[in-house]
């Protein structure tokens, strides 16, 4: 995502790179192409001609410090107004009340269902709470089918009611069932149309007015551009949703929606999904978003990430193989598997400074560990404790090779990545670091 949009706008922000101040003439070629960027990532057009008039007013307006260039001034601005086009600041959750009852809305495929259980497997993790799911969609069976599956992965429970189709009958049981079992959070999934139609909506309003839910979340397929800005604007005068969830932004989206729905309907957007996976959602935070945008990446995400799948006495452990050069390939996987864990490889990459700019023409495989992985699997107990009996026999090679489906070229190859990092990681253990960089000095 952005990925088109990050392009242009740098391409845009270099026209002041070379200038020595800011001018009428240089801001207005800069921002026409600005606007153009915005427009072709399917940027509501009023939504881009206010951006582009509030970023002129203020560049125009601002004296440039010796210090500063024009061109990182009008980063600077843009990033600033990016961030508050998207809301600004990062709005949480609301999950007050006894029990706290969370309503979702919006159309069919834009993926609720999928969304409300992510939602549960987050305050069920990492909040602490008890959630229950109740299924509300009376349309569509395969919708029950699936919350309930979902419900299974992440041990939530589900409340339906076969044979009922009142869903304003069946919220209201679903609330008296969660605080008959001490359940601190209702989420409440209800059925999607093709398109907003009377029915539906006033279905929707019936069950809002039962419940009174204290959060109502519009979810949006970011895909479908402006599409999902007007229907926004649709839902929110029938039902004054508090906050929007975008959905497949890993997807090939131009970015428009994000950018734009915040300001059509003025009801932040809490969170963006990523992938179909239980943890593939973010919170939404405007100005990491807006780092992303301008190529900046997103370290604070990326540490995050990373910080959930640390775990303290793991790394004790392997502290104390890798000071003795005992790192093998059952700690390898380990921590392949922890870097699976943090999400979609490329979207890793994106989030560190530099990289994503690199990486944005490289198809990053996100099974680019599975050639290595099938190799190990191949090992026996004996040698993956003991990467070193490798070196020295070639037939133990050719069999790791017939088993994974390699050759036994790459084989080597990977014995040799995983002999460097090895030393690698043993140096840093010892704190050799500096004393290998005065080697290469001289």
């Amino acid at each position: 995502m952005f990925e088109n949009l990050s392009e242009r706008l740098e391409r845009s922000l270099k026209i002041l790179k070379g200038e020595g101040k800011i001018t009428e003439v240089n801001v207005a070629e800069t921002l026409k192409d600005v606007r153009k960027a915005l427009l072709d990532a399917d940027v509501n057009y009023k939504v881009a001609k206010t951006f582009t008039d509030t970023v002129k007013e203020k560049a125009l307006g601002q004296n440039v410090l010796t210090a500063v260039r024009p061109g990182q001034l009008m980063v600077k601005i843009v990033h600033d107004e990016l961030a508050l086009l998207m809301g600004g600041q990062t709005v949480d959750i609301n999950i007050q009340g006894a029990p706290a009852i969370i309503l979702m809305a919006g159309l069919q495929g834009s993926g609720k269902t999928t969304f409300s259980a992510k939602l549960a497997n987050l305050l069920k993790t990492k909040r602490g709470k008890k959630p229950l799911l109740a299924a509300c969609d009376v349309y569509r069976p395969a919708a029950i089918d699936q919350l309930k599956v979902l419900g299974d992965q992440i041990s939530v429970p589900v409340y339906t009611e076969d044979g009922n189709k009142n869903p304003v009958v069946i919220a209201q049981n679903a609330i008296k069932e969660a605080r008959i079992k001490g359940c601190d959070v209702v989420i409440i999934d209800t059925a999607g149309r093709l398109a907003v139609d009377e029915m539906m909506m006033a279905e929707i309003e019936a069950i809002k007015k039962a419940v009174n839910p204290g959060e109502i979340l519009f979810v949006v397929d970011a895909m479908t551009g402006q599409d999902a800005v007007n229907t926004a604007r649709e839902f929110n005068e029938r039902l004054d949703f508090t906050g929007v969830i975008l959905t497949k932004l890993d997807g090939d989206t131009r970015g428009g929606a994000a950018l734009s729905i915040r300001s059509v309907v003025n009801k932040p957007i809490k969170f963006v999904g990523t992938g179909e996976k239980m943890d593939a959602f973010d919170q939404f935070h405007p100005e990491r978003m807006a780092d992303r945008i301008l190529g900046m990446g997103d370290i604070v995400s990326f540490v995050e990430r990373a910080q959930e799948q640390f775990d303290e006495e793991e790394a004790k452990r392997l502290q104390k193989k890798m000071a003795k050069n005992k790192f093998d390939f059952n700690d390898f996987l380990g921590q392949i598997a922890q870097i699976k864990k943090m999400g979609n490889l490329k979207d890793l990459v994106g989030m560190i400074p530099g990289l994503g700019k690199m990486t944005k023409d490289l198809d990053i495989d996100n099974n680019a560990f599975k050639g290595f992985e099938s190799m190990i699997y191949s090992m026996t107990p004996q040698e993956r404790a003991n990467p070193d009996l490798l070196n020295k026999s070639q037939s133990r090679k050719d069999r790791i090779a017939r088993g994974s489906g390699n050759t036994t070229a790459e084989v080597n190859r990977m014995l040799k990545q995983f002999d460097s990092a090895r030393k690698m990681m043993h140096s840093v253990a010892n704190n050799k670091i500096p004393g290998m960089m005065n080697m290469l000095r001289k």
